[in-house]
């Protein structure tokens, strides 16, 4: 194995470890240029270039171990030439700060604090990484030739009737037939159409940047060294697919297509979620079910059924407490 440099040896420990270093950058032996940009941040450019760029991010949240570590290892194939690099990669280690502490977040959801929205806490620091992000991919997507993806990987906190799902930002334009076709080769049980602009990172590098983003949640989350990487085999075969340019080898699998109704709003402390404190995802309700109150505000049923995705009544007041979703034909 070539020599390699410790950013590329162990992304994940270097990152972990702190190491209070500038820009650094170098090449490997088969011309890949490699830039380490900061805390979790480093980016890959083939030796000739390339007119597809795509970034691929993960510890959004810093609890949401098994993308990060799926991203280390793609680091590590990249770094010995194993896997083969055809379009320029961004690899983005989200809460840095949380990774390090095991933790969701310090202070506030990263997740809802992209399309500028960190601009309202400017003593957060999520807000202060959510800037610095979004500069990062600034600068890597205003130096894009061509086509712009971007797959933001995440783990649930709860259990769910799919283990593994996307959510497409809301946008004004068509979605990519191409991303979309990816996505059934990628062992996900549903795919959810957003129905709104929000704080996400997703929806950030959709609206600003016109990539052809998706959120992947691909399981549980567990701590760093217990997951089981082989659950994961689907959405790894796509990333290096898409990464050396090439098809995925998987044969499609059609998945449920859900379209968000509406989003819970958790306005006071007095927010009650009239759900069991264990639901899972996509658990389903009839017409005239009463799923949350508030202060001035209810949310019933009103579909023939709608499931219920991401409930959270601990979120603090103005954040988002759920989503209610129904199912459309494909």
């Amino acid at each position: 194995m070539p020599h390699t440099h410790p950013v590329l040896a162990d992304f994940l420990s270097f990152t972990l470890s702190h190491h209070p270093i500038d820009i650094v950058k170098g090449q490997l032996t088969n011309g890949v240029h490699w830039h380490y940009l900061g805390d979790g941040i480093l980016e890959f450019v083939p030796q000739h270039g390339s007119d597809q760029s795509l970034v691929l991010s993960a510890g959004i949240h810093g609890n949401e171990t098994a993308p990060i570590e799926l991203l280390n290892t793609l680091v590590q194939n990249i770094a010995t030439g194993e896997q083969p690099l055809a379009v320029r990669l961004l690899m983005l280690l989200g809460n840095v700060a949380a990774m390090r502490q095991n933790c969701r977040y310090l202070q506030d959801d990263l997740n809802r604090l992209f399309d500028h929205r960190h601009q309202k806490l400017p003593d957060s620091p999520e807000a202060q990484r959510a800037a610095n992000i979004e500069e990062a991919i600034a600068q890597f997507f205003d130096a894009a030739s061509g086509k712009k993806y971007h797959l933001d990987l995440h783990t649930a906190i709860r259990p769910s009737s799919f283990s593994r799902f996307g959510l497409l930002p809301y946008q004004s334009r068509p979605y990519d037939a191409y991303l979309l076709s990816l996505l059934e080769r990628c062992d996900l049980g549903a795919l959810l159409i957003n129905h709104a602009p929000a704080g996400t990172f997703a929806y950030h590098s959709s609206q600003h940047h016109s990539a052809e983003s998706v959120t992947l949640e691909l399981g549980k989350v567990q701590p760093f060294g217990q997951n089981q990487l082989a659950e994961f085999a689907g959405i790894n075969a796509l990333m290096r697919a898409m990464v050396a340019g090439t098809e995925p080898t998987t044969a499609a699998q059609p998945y449920k297509t859900f379209k968000v109704v509406a989003q819970l709003e958790k306005h006071s402390e007095d927010f009650v979620l009239n759900l069991p404190s264990d639901v899972a995802n996509f658990t389903a309700y009839p017409k005239g079910t009463l799923i949350a109150t508030d202060q001035g505000y209810e949310y019933i049923v009103s579909h023939g059924e709608e499931r219920i995705v991401f409930p959270n009544p601990k979120v603090k007041p103005g954040v988002r407490a759920g989503l209610m979703v129904v199912e459309v034909n494909n």
